[in-house]
């Protein structure tokens, strides 16, 4: 099979999409690899990594000749669509809920396009769920984004000049981003608290030495076959809205990370919510690029409200580009192997269950747009 390997040219995309021990891989299994010149360089990964890894360097236009298949972290514009030969596939995230005109010009030029947010949630496709790596860097990197935002330190310290008592971390929504946050905040030394309304959530998190606010809230019946959070009923949202407010007046750093696939994030955080709490205490919200769980949050912008800083940072894995990359050019590879026959060959039906759920675009017509 012959593999594109494109550079990213979204604004502050610093990942790529296969990095170099993946690409060694590929070759070893009988693929040929064609990596633009520079498409790594940013994250970490030197043109001469991808040449010792056994592939072909190209320029912008060159890097699609005779490409069957073409890996993207961010979705491809208009101009790069046409580039791509006709009949080529597509892997990449592309967003399809938002996405409508993108995927209407993939379907024009021929393209069949597998949506990598839309790896289904069951065992086998667990080493292929780019959104469940890129939720780890994410949940990682808030606590930092967060701990430098305060005005005091994480970590309880003896010093000369006396005790200084570590700061309380309140991470709502204990997913893959969550979980990691709450591991990070637990490193740096924060007293952390964490909520999330399903049975598993709560075991995890306890698992980790945080402790669990909201028992009472844990409904059996709060989780969707994929493994997320349904939407919570007015009813619902009320009685945890009314929990959150008990509980965060008294925190220092808040971690949201709450998030329904192919709708809003769920609004947990008021604006009286945020005037209840303590000056210098920070909101990152990772919610931020769907609505946000805070009413404050502003995507890619950071907001203060009285004496609270309401951060939403937007594509936050980028920011993290070296170990990003890595752990997406991972899951690329084992879906790329998934998708191979035992000639090497390019095959979309190899296992249904997992190419029919991402399959977005195919045979010239837009399959889903959610």
């Amino acid at each position: 099979m012959h593999i594109a390997v494109p550079a990213e040219t979204n604004p502050g995309e610093l990942r790529v999409s296969i990095t170099p021990d993946s690409v060694a891989r590929l070759v070893k299994a009988g693929h040929v690899v064609r990596v633009q010149r520079g498409a790594g360089t940013r994250a970490g990964f030197p043109d001469t990594a991808y040449e010792s890894a056994g592939a072909t360097l190209a320029d912008a236009a060159g890097v699609y000749e005779g490409a069957q298949l073409v890996c993207r972290v961010q979705p491809p514009s208009g101009d790069e669509i046409v580039a791509m030969p006709r009949g080529a596939t597509l892997l990449s995230l592309l967003q399809p809920g938002r996405n409508s005109t993108l995927l209407d010009a993939l379907a024009k030029h021929e393209i069949t396009a597998l949506a990598l947010e839309l790896v289904p949630r069951i065992t086998r496709a667990q080493s292929m769920d780019v959104l469940s790596s890129q939720s780890t860097v994410a949940g990682y990197k808030a606590v930092l984004i967060g701990a430098s935002a305060l005005p005091k330190f994480l970590p309880m310290l003896t010093t000369a000049a006396g005790n200084v008592s570590p700061a309380k971390v309140f991470v709502i929504g204990a997913g893959v981003a969550g979980l990691q946050a709450i591991a990070t905040a637990r490193r740096l030394g924060g007293v952390v608290s964490a909520f999330d309304v399903r049975p598993a959530a709560r075991e995890q998190v306890l698992s980790l030495g945080a402790t669990f606010v909201a028992n009472d809230l844990v409904a059996a019946g709060a989780e969707t076959a994929g493994g997320y959070a349904r939407a919570q009923s007015e009813d619902e949202a009320a009685r945890t809205r009314a929990a959150l407010a008990n509980h965060i007046k008294d925190v220092d750093l808040v971690v949201t990370t709450a998030q329904i696939p192919g709708r809003p994030a769920p609004r947990l955080i008021t604006a009286d919510m945020v005037a209840s709490m303590r000056p210098g205490a920070v909101i990152v919200d990772l919610a931020a690029e769907s609505g946000g769980n805070c009413d404050l949050t502003l995507a890619g912008e950071t907001v203060q409200s009285g004496n609270v800083t309401i951060i939403g940072p937007v594509n936050v894995p980028a920011t993290v580009p070296f170990h990003a990359s890595q752990m997406f050019g991972k899951n690329i590879l084992a879906l790329v192997t998934q998708l191979s026959a035992k000639d090497g060959a390019l095959t979309l039906d190899a296992d249904p269950e997992i190419t029919g759920a991402m399959t977005v675009v195919r045979d010239g017509a837009v399959v889903t747009r959610s």
